[in-house]
């Protein structure tokens, strides 16, 4: 992540159980969540044991921005605890994991029946409406930090869709109905901002950037692509006009992502294309969208917050049964952080305009997570989730391609999407955060539909 993830942990406990045992439990799972890189803020070990106390522990919620709460249930404890702290942190829309702890059958006292402690939370937590998630570990179990995990990241990007701002240059094309969107739903379901950007403003800003800035941009990509100096001068430079214009408008309006109808005026009227300005801008961590895909874009600050790495919007453009195996491809705009190292960049042209600038590589082999925001009229929102291996293999077609085996036969995988008639852009990070995304869609209240 680009910063370490925020945890609040807070300890209930009630004197009258073993408080020496409760405490030993309180300061394990703040060591563990410690050394796993967490950032954990709260109470730290202190066992919250009245009402005092807890309000000191809900000041300290409201003063800081964390993205989950631990609710460890260190001992019994009536919900009245667990409720105050979870509303404290509900309008934020941080996630909160009750944790408890096993007992030992010991034919002795029940030292702290902490199992209890989070069934008397839990329901009192789904009467008020407060979604929440539940472990039952001991402290010391390192397969609970895979929870832990993957709630936290989902918590981060619940906050960070909350909070963001999407720019969309233009309109989508005619015919891409996948790429249409309603701003006022965007907001009421995600909580973001979609915020339009005139294609003609947008053009112009690109034109009249200096050229001191273009050779900026120019010198930057030529550390990277060594055949930079083949392409046309002079349609190379306007792509850098691009990605300024486009990057500080980013700035100007604190933007997370954009959407980009980068056809055909681009091509038309700057005699360039826009590819390479937006693989810049996502490897900037401002992810890019073409066609002013939206959902798309969205789809791609979800994939940014949840993994803290650099995403790419991509078509399916073939599927093969015999190897079991598919092309996810795009003209030239994936984040060069995905390139295979084996193979060189190298700066091109657009496949059907003949203009520059776009980059071309195949995608690196590792392991993938397949994404996308499915938006129909009729049944709103879903999230896809999926995944597979993106195989080591030259480029299948010019530009930016991949070759990846997903977890399910191809196949069943293309039936699918055509079944279910899904977007026909979808969006991959490296590593597996299928977890961690069906956390969010359980947050976001979004139904899954499972890919893979």
């Amino acid at each position: 992540m680009t910063q370490p993830l925020s945890v609040a942990l807070v300890s209930i406990a009630r004197p009258t159980f073993d408080v020496p045992l409760a405490q030993s439990v309180a300061d394990t799972v703040h060591t563990q969540l410690t050394w796993a890189g967490y950032n954990v803020v709260g109470t730290d070990t202190t066992l919250i044991m009245d009402t005092a106390a807890v309000e000191d522990a809900v000041h300290g919620l409201k003063s800081v921005d964390v993205d989950l709460l631990v609710l460890l249930q260190a001992s019994f404890a009536d919900s009245s605890m667990a409720v105050t702290l979870a509303e404290a942190v509900h309008d934020k829309g941080v996630p909160v994991l009750l944790w408890a702890v096993p007992e030992e059958r010991s034919g002795g006292r029940l030292r702290l029946n902490s199992l209890c402690g989070i069934n008397l939370a839990g329901h009192a937590l789904k009467r008020r409406g407060i979604a929440y998630e539940y472990i039952l570990a001991p402290a010391d179990d390192v397969y609970a930090l895979e929870t832990v995990n993957a709630l936290a990241r989902a918590g981060r990007a619940r906050r960070t869709l909350k909070e963001s701002r999407v720019g969309v240059v233009g309109e989508h094309p005619g015919g891409f109905d996948t790429c249409s969107y309603d701003a006022a739903e965007v907001q009421s379901r995600f909580g973001a901002t979609v915020v339009p950007l005139p294609l003609t403003d947008t053009l112009q800003a690109a034109a009249a950037v200096s050229a001191q800035r273009r050779q900026e941009f120019v010198t930057r990509v030529s550390s990277f692509t060594p055949n930079l100096g083949e392409l046309d001068a002079a349609a190379t430079a306007g792509t850098a006009g691009v990605y300024a214009a486009l990057s500080d408008r980013a700035a100007a309006d604190k933007l997370d992502g954009i959407a980009v109808r980068c056809w055909p005026e681009f091509f038309t009227e700057l005699g360039c294309a826009a590819c390479g300005a937006m693989s810049v801008l996502s490897e900037d961590r401002i992810p890019c969208s073409c066609e002013a895909d939206v959902n798309g874009t969205l789809t791609l600050v979800l994939l940014q917050a949840i993994s803290g790495l650099q995403p790419f919007i991509t078509d399916l453009v073939n599927v093969d049964a015999e190897s079991d195996s598919a092309v996810l491809w795009h003209c030239g705009l994936a984040p060069i952080s995905m390139a295979d190292p084996a193979y060189t960049i190298e700066g091109t042209v657009h496949s059907n305009r003949k203009l520059p600038l776009l980059f071309q590589f195949p995608l690196k082999p590792g392991r993938v997570t397949v994404a996308r925001l499915h938006h129909l009229p009729e049944t709103g929102y879903r999230l896809v989730i999926g995944g597979g291996e993106m195989l080591s293999a030259p480029p299948s077609f010019s530009g930016t391609s991949g070759v990846v085996r997903f977890d399910r036969p191809v196949m069943e995988v293309f039936d699918t999407i055509m079944n279910e008639g899904l977007e026909h852009h979808v969006c991959i990070i490296y590593g597996d955060y299928r977890a961690a995304l069906r956390a969010y869609a359980r947050l976001a209240g979004l139904h899954v539909l499972e890919l893979t």
